[in-house]
């Protein structure tokens, strides 16, 4: 459950605005990792925010807007998949993170960052494991960043209908595992992701050899 307080305990004199950063996409195989930071007023409750992951997509798709339109300030930002395979996943997510913090219309004093690593942010921070179910801005974080990177799975899914981005949101299920052995890696898979081609490739061939005979059917 959400502290409402949370936030209250780091203003201060020197502290007016605190900010909640939180990234959404560290696990999928393709896509880019996408980071978001969020300020919201003192005192304001928004009904049913909660950790991202513990809300259905249409819940999540009211509150972006909510949060939007409420928010002192609140941006999005990402890492590529070249930029996660340069510098890895851990990296990579906290580059997002300090790229979202940068672009916010307001300059935070202080930042809550969801996790346990709170390292390089160029204002004083704090990192808070499991800080999407504690913290109301890291929460409404968590939704900006899953709804902006859902929203471009489905773009991607457009564009490489192939893979079933829209269903698995890029994250490793028999059927994108199956589709990437099938079709070879996109331009947004990430390829230190890959090595289950490698690993797993007799289970790979036999599954499709399967899929391609049922279709015979």
């Amino acid at each position: 459950m959400l502290d409402l307080d949370f936030e209250k305990q780091f203003l201060g004199a020197d502290i007016k605005y605190v900010c909640g950063t939180d990234e959404a996409g560290r696990g999928p195989l393709a896509g880019p990792v996408v980071a978001a930071a969020c300020i919201l007023p003192e005192g304001l409750v928004i009904d049913g925010l909660d950790d991202s992951k513990k809300l259905s997509e249409k819940k999540r798709e009211r509150l972006y807007g909510e949060i939007c339109e409420k928010a002192l300030a609140w941006s999005v930002a990402m890492s590529t998949p070249a930029e996660i395979d340069g510098i890895n996943i851990l990296e990579a997510s906290l580059l997002a993170m300090r790229r979202a913090i940068d672009s916010l219309s307001i300059k935070p004093d202080f930042v809550l960052v969801d996790g346990n690593i709170d390292r390089d942010f160029q204002i004083p921070a704090k990192a808070v494991i499991g800080g999407d179910g504690i913290s109301q801005s890291i929460a409404a974080a968590s939704i900006l960043a899953k709804v902006t990177r859902d929203r471009l799975c489905a773009e991607l899914d457009e564009k490489y209908p192939q893979y079933g981005f829209a269903a698995h949101k890029g994250y490793p299920t028999k059927a994108h595992k199956l589709a990437v052995y099938e079709y070879g890696p996109c331009p947004e898979h990430r390829r230190s992701f890959l090595s289950f081609l490698e690993r797993d490739r007799e289970k790979l061939q036999t599954a499709l050899e399967a899929k391609r005979a049922k279709a015979q059917e």
